[in-house]
C-alpha cells in the first residue's frame, strides 16, 4: 500500500542526496529509520569523509593503550 506524505524541500533535497541509483524514495527513508539493532555494520564501510584518518587511528592507538595499562595495573584481563 502507497502513503502520500509531504515533505519540506529542505527535507526532500537531503532524501534525494541520499537515494542511490536504483533506490526508491521509500528505500531511502527505511534505511535512515530503520531498526538501528538489525542494521548491518557493513552499511558504514567507505563512509568515512575527511582526511582525519591518520589523527584518529593514533587517537584510538592511544586510548587502546589507556586501557591496557589499566588493565595491567590493577591485574585485569581482557
Amino acid at each position: 500500500m502507497t502513503k502520500v506524505i509531504s515533505l519540506s524541500e529542505e527535507a526532500y533535497k537531503v532524501l534525494k542526496r541520499r537515494k542511490g541509483k536504483g533506490e526508491s524514495f521509500s528505500d531511502v527513508v527505511l534505511k535512515i529509520a530503520g531498526d538501528k539493532e538489525t542494521r548491518s555494520i557493513l552499511e558504514l564501510a567507505g563512509r568515512w569523509v575527511g582526511g582525519d584518518v591518520d589523527k584518529v587511528a593514533r587517537q584510538i592507538s592511544q586510548e587502546r593503550e589507556k586501557v591496557r595499562d589499566r588493565e595491567h595495573k590493577f591485574g585485569w584481563s581482557a
